[in-house]
């Protein structure tokens, strides 16, 4: 039985693609062909290696002539799948820089020569099988293993994150050329016991797959494997809020991010679900600029109590509404107060609360006085006010309104600047 081939095809033209298609088709009948229209989705993400492909079929020729310029971009990515570089014609001095900048070989494309096609074919996949066999023997960590799970279908790229429950890694996916997120527990499942990360991550991934919104994070799985729950989630170059924060923010931004971020929290309240850990780490950024809310691990929906919350305090406390900090009822106003926090830091640089104890800092949400403003920024400070209210009644009564008041100010910002 002939091998199954796994292609990755870079090129803008259906029908050139179907053409791509037949012949390879006609040498591997079960041939997988992985079609990416580079007009429409993009550059490939930075860390991809298309691992999972046997070799990489780049048109030199789709829009712009950009063909040579990502040949060069992916011939500079250590581990790269071999590609096979489809020349407009026969170009001898076109191939030589092609095949200088890592070809595997360089075929034309107006009239396919079928029998060359195929020979560059597998000698690529070839090629490609060498290279797997030695990154396995001389690999320090198995590709396709995430701490003690092993994911089939997925290359670790790198760590993201380490937490006290889980931990967090970059994955290239192997059936498409595409980054994912996948959080793993650090314990294994134990027999005959609840086992409290695996139910918050089996409670996130029912929690987000009923919210279909852009605002709110894709979850793609959630499953075990090797005795680790795991949960596999989409993945944001840009990065979080956080990091946005750290180049700080005019007021405007600031305001523009706390709207969208009251939108956000609109859509997940009008479905019924409280965030309960609202904080700059778990606010990602979209490439046009959008907030998506993440980490539904501490979420719940409303007027439901969880056994396994009964008694605890959870969340992170520099962004805990007090009632939450005291372990009281909560509802949606509670995640209000995490974004009037949010905005206060956005807009001042620094924490509203800051002390080495958790537990103090639990306690000044709930004692000290509301924080003010620097008096360039007094003008917001009723936004603060309302939004940091130590009494929930005195919060905005929905996200909506949140989002109402913030969007006012934003357009009366936006009319100073350019009065000024």
């Amino acid at each position: 039985m002939l091998p199954v081939m796994r292609l990755l095809v870079i090129d803008d033209d259906p029908r050139f693609r179907a053409l791509l298609r037949h012949h390879v088709t006609c040498r591997w009948p079960r041939a997988t062909l992985v079609e990416y229209d580079p007009t429409t989705s993009g550059a490939l993400p930075a860390e991809v290696r298309a691992s999972g492909f046997d070799a990489v079929l780049l048109d030199h020729t789709w829009p712009h002539g950009h063909g040579i310029e990502w040949l060069e971009d992916l011939g500079r990515r250590p581990g790269f799948a071999p590609v096979i570089f489809l020349g407009e014609v026969d170009d001898d001095a076109l191939a030589v820089h092609a095949l200088s900048l890592g070809a595997s070989a360089v075929v034309g494309k107006l009239k396919i020569a079928h029998d060359q096609l195929i020979a560059a074919l597998e000698a690529a996949s070839e090629r490609q099988a060498l290279a797997r066999e030695r990154d396995n023997q001389g690999a320090k960590f198995e590709p396709n293993r995430f701490s003690g799970a092993r994911i089939q279908g997925y290359r670790r790229v790198r760590r993201l994150a380490n937490g006290q429950v889980s931990h967090v890694y970059l994955a290239e996916s192997e059936a498409t050329p595409s980054l994912a997120v996948i959080k793993v527990a650090r314990e294994r499942l134990r027999e005959h016991e609840v086992d409290l990360p695996f139910q918050r991550f089996v409670q996130e991934h029912e929690i987000v797959q009923r919210i279909h919104d852009s605002r709110v994070v894709r979850l793609h799985d959630v499953g075990v494997s090797d005795g680790h729950a795991y949960l596999l989630m989409e993945y944001f170059p840009g990065g979080d809020l956080r990091r946005r924060m750290r180049g700080g923010l005019t007021a405007t931004e600031a305001l523009r991010f706390a709207a969208g971020l009251a939108h956000a929290l609109q859509i997940i309240h009008q479905a019924g679900v409280l965030h309960r850990d609202l904080k700059p780490g778990n606010v990602m950024l979209r490439e046009d600029g959008t907030l998506v809310l993440i980490d539904f691990g501490l979420a719940k929906p409303q007027n439901v109590l969880l056994d396994y919350d009964q008694g605890l305090i959870l969340g992170t406390p520099h962004y805990m509404s007090p009632e939450q900090g005291h372990g009281e009822t909560i509802d949606a106003r509670s995640d209000l107060y995490s974004l009037g926090v949010i905005l206060y830091e956005m807009l001042c640089g620094h924490k509203p609360y800051v002390t080495d104890n958790p537990m103090a800092i639990i306690y000044m949400h709930r004692k000290s006085p509301v924080p003010r403003l620097p008096e360039a920024l007094a003008a917001l400070q009723p936004l603060i006010d309302t939004l940091m209210a130590k009494e929930p009644g005195d919060r905005y009564a929905s996200a909506a309104a949140a989002a109402t008041a913030l969007e006012e100010a934003l357009r009366t910002a936006k009319s100073s600047e350019l009065a000024a």
